[in-house]
């Protein structure tokens, strides 16, 4: 858990500051573009890129807050604030896409057609694949660290990118069909509120807990098999997620004739075996073959 820790930590600062950033230089960059073209579409896009730079702000404190060491009030650690950052980077997303869909409406309803110049399709260009490119190095990030808010980041940063493929289209095809922009923009709602929900869904059911997976039973039964001659009936298998901390708890049933310390025995080297293959904290408890339990 410690490695994770470090490299969730880790991973968090590098993609948090680099964000942050690349953020705010082209939050510049667009408002410059945007207020020399009389751009009302680049203007609002850059404040969208700017509060991309919050999101990555978010990231880091949530690491910094993640790394305290367990105490009194929070024995197993303050790990979930990953999981907390990620519902905050959710809910921006969230805001961001009932903008989009607002103003998409709105510009429908008003027969709104937006009229660029070529140095707006220079910035938003470059506003695209920078965008991109930071999302992809979020994913990575995400993925080699399974930091919850990282991957939430990521989405925050693609949100930014369809922002500006929509203003690109608009550019494109605005002299042509004047509702390509607004069209366009209810488009990229609806996917960003899919992220949304995905980031949320995900991130409350680790908070509420999840079942281990069927892998994960079937290594904790391997552990157990070769921790014990005999037949152990693992069962009442609950994975206890902190994030930077896990801790797991199980049922046993074996031979009711043994004496306590040899039952004690049995279940302290299965313990022991399950940090040591699984760096998870277990806690056995010991029941007598052919006695039921209310949990069986």
């Amino acid at each position: 858990m410690k490695n994770y820790q470090q490299s969730a930590s880790r991973a968090g600062y590098e993609e948090g500051i680099v964000s942050a950033l690349a953020n705010t230089a082209l939050a510049g960059l667009k408002f410059w573009a945007g207020t020399a073209c009389g751009s009302v579409a680049i203007v609002a896009d850059a404040w969208h890129t700017l509060s991309d730079t919050f999101s990555s702000l978010i990231v880091i404190v949530s690491v910094r807050l993640s790394q305290m060491r367990p105490d009194d009030k929070h024995p197993f650690g303050y790990g979930r604030w990953e999981q907390i950052a990620a519902l905050f980077i959710g809910c921006l997303l969230g805001i961001v896409a009932y903008d989009f869909a607002t103003e998409a409406i709105d510009r429908l309803s008003t027969h709104t057609q937006t009229t660029f110049g070529a140095l707006a399709i220079v910035v938003t260009i470059v506003s695209i694949v920078a965008k991109e490119a930071l999302a992809q190095y979020a994913f990575y990030l995400g993925r080699k660290s399974g930091n919850e808010a990282i991957k939430a980041d990521g989405w925050h940063h693609r949100s930014d990118a369809l922002s500006s493929v929509v203003v690109l289209a608009g550019i494109v095809f605005a002299s042509k069909v004047w509702w390509i922009d607004a069209a366009l923009g209810l488009v990229v709602s609806a996917m960003l509120f899919y992220a949304t929900f995905q980031i949320i869904r995900q991130t409350v059911d680790k908070l509420l807990g999840e079942n281990p997976s069927p892998e994960f039973i079937e290594q904790v039964r391997q552990i157990a098999a070769e921790t014990y001659p005999d037949e152990l009936q693992v069962h009442h298998i609950h994975l206890h997620n902190y994030v930077s901390h896990k801790e797991l708890t199980l049922h046993i049933k074996m031979d009711g004739n043994k004496t306590l310390n040899e039952s004690h025995a049995v279940a302290t080297l299965l313990e022991n075996n399950i940090k040591a293959k699984l760096g998870i904290e277990a806690t056995v408890h010991l029941e007598p073959l052919g006695q039921s339990h209310d949990s069986d």
